[in-house]
C-alpha cells in the first residue's frame, strides 16, 4: 500500500481483525455482482470504498424513473443508461484504486461459470429466480463462495453459500420451485430503505469472507422484517436430494 491508502484505509487498517495485512486482502480480492438494482446499488459502492481491487458489476438493465426510490445512486439524469455503467462512473469518482469491469448484457450459465472462477466471491444482488438459480448452479461448479439477498415488501433475507466447503447447503436446497414471474418489487413494491440494509450486509458478509474473520452466515437463513425491526435466523443444512449439490 501507498502512502494515500494507508491514509484511506486506516480506519480498517486500526482495527485488530482486519490489520495491515486484511487491508491488503481486500485489495488484492476480485468480487463479482449479479445485479446493479436496489440490493447491488447498496452493495456496489461499499466494497469499491472498502477497497476491493477488482469489481466485475453485471446487469442488463437501464436506469427507470421508478428506481430512483430506492437506488440512491441514480439520479434523474441518469435513466436510460445502462445501470452498470452508471455505477462504473460512480465507483470511478469515489475509489480510483479499483478496476472496474462492467457486463451489460444477460449471461447464460456458462459464461456465468467462467466469470465466477475468476473471481473470489459472488455476490447476487439479483431480483428474480430463474438468475438466482443460475448464479447459484454457476458458484457451485466452480467453488465460488455466494453472498445471497433478497429484499421484498418489507422483508429481506441473507446468506452465505460456501461452495468451497462440500458440506455446505446451496441456494437450491432451500429454494427450487416453481418461479412466480409476479414475485418481484415491480408487481409487490419494496420498502425504500430495506435494499440498502440488505446490500449492506451483503457487502459486510462478502468482506467477511475475505479477512476470514467473524461469524459467516453459512448453514443460516437471516430473515429481517422491517416493519417490526426483527431479525431472526433459521438454520438449515445440505439437502440430499438437491437438483445441484446432493447429486
Amino acid at each position: 500500500m501507498n502512502d494515500s491508502q494507508l491514509i484511506r484505509y486506516s480506519r480498517h487498517i486500526l482495527l485488530p481483525q482486519i490489520d495491515l495485512k486484511g487491508q491488503q486482502a481486500i485489495i488484492n480480492s476480485k468480487i463479482l455482482i449479479i445485479g446493479c438494482g436496489g440490493l447491488g446499488c447498496a452493495a456496489i459502492p461499499l466494497l469499491a470504498a472498502a477497497g476491493v481491487g477488482y469489481l466485475t458489476c453485471v446487469d442488463d438493465d437501464k436506469v427507470d424513473l421508478s428506481n430512483l426510490q430506492r437506488q440512491t445512486h441514480y439520479v434523474y439524469a441518469d435513466i436510460g443508461q445502462y445501470k452498470a455503467e452508471v455505477i462504473k462512473n460512480f465507483i470511478h469518482k469515489q475509489n480510483q484504486d479499483v478496476q472496474v469491469n462492467v457486463i451489460t448484457r444477460r449471461l447464460v450459465l456458462s459464461d456465468l461459470i467462467l466469470l465466477c472462477k475468476q473471481h473470489d466471491i459472488v455476490v447476487d444482488c439479483s431480483d428474480n429466480l430463474p438468475t438466482r438459480l443460475n448464479v447459484n448452479k454457476a458458484a457451485f461448479l466452480s467453488k465460488t463462495p455466494l453472498v445471497f439477498g433478497s429484499a421484498l415488501r418489507f422483508e429481506g433475507q441473507l446468506s452465505v453459500f460456501d461452495n468451497r466447503d462440500t458440506s455446505c447447503p446451496c441456494y437450491a436446497c432451500l429454494f427450487d420451485g416453481v418461479n412466480n414471474e409476479q414475485d418481484n418489487c415491480s408487481f409487490l413494491g419494496v420498502f425504500a430503505p430495506l435494499v440498502n440494509i440488505i446490500g449492506a450486509m451483503q457487502a459486510s458478509e462478502a468482506l467477511k469472507i475475505i479477512l476470514n474473520t467473524g461469524n459467516i452466515l453459512t448453514g443460516q437463513l437471516l430473515h429481517y422484517n422491517a416493519m417490526n425491526l426483527q431479525f431472526y435466523q433459521i438454520a438449515f443444512d445440505r439437502n440430499p436430494n438437491c437438483k445441484i449439490c446432493g447429486l
